[in-house]
Order: C-alpha cells, then structure tokens, then sequence
C-alpha cells in the first residue's frame, strides 16, 4: 500500500484522523486500519486539516467518538462519512 492519508487504530474506532496536509472535498482517501492491517477508502465531504479527524461512517448526534480505540467525546451534531469530525461537532463528555 502507498502511503496512507488517514490512520486508523481499532475496528471500534468512528473516525481516523488526517496524516497529510492538501486534503479537500470530493477526494476519495485510502487509509490503514491498523488491527488487522487492512486498507479502508472514504470520500470526504469537506476540505479536511492534516490532524483532524475523518468520519468513517455515518455518526448521530449523541453517538460517542472513538479515535485511537479511545472514547474522546460526543457528537453534537449528525456528522456524514466523510465528513470533518472537529469542535464543530465533537465536544468531550467532561463538561
């Protein structure tokens, strides 16, 4: 596999997260799911920062984010595969 854009540790995870800078809207992204070491394509929806999180499928509001095999927050908001997954639509669950 060439290089990844997005990594992803766990199959429990709900968003991997960005690992080259350029990424924008309508481009179809191959990332690497670590467990197991499988490759996964998504086309994002939004134009996305090198360190933010990808939506790897379709998440409700009030679904719990998994990045890294870890719960980092909430979803405030529905959020598309593909989607930008950031503080305008994850907050963390401790206040």
């Amino acid at each position: 596999m060439a290089a990844p854009h997005f990594l992803v540790h766990g199959k429990t995870d709900t968003v991997g997260v960005v690992v080259v800078e350029g990424v924008k809207a309508g481009q179809t992204l191959t990332g690497w799911l670590m467990e197991g070491n499988k490759t996964l394509k998504v086309k994002v929806l939004n134009n996305i920062p090198i360190g933010h999180k990808l939506a790897l499928n379709d998440i409700k509001k009030g679904d719990t984010i998994m990045k890294y095999e870890h719960d980092i927050g909430v979803a405030v908001a529905n959020i598309k595969k593909g989607g930008h997954a950031h503080v305008q639509n994850v907050k963390t669950k401790r206040w």
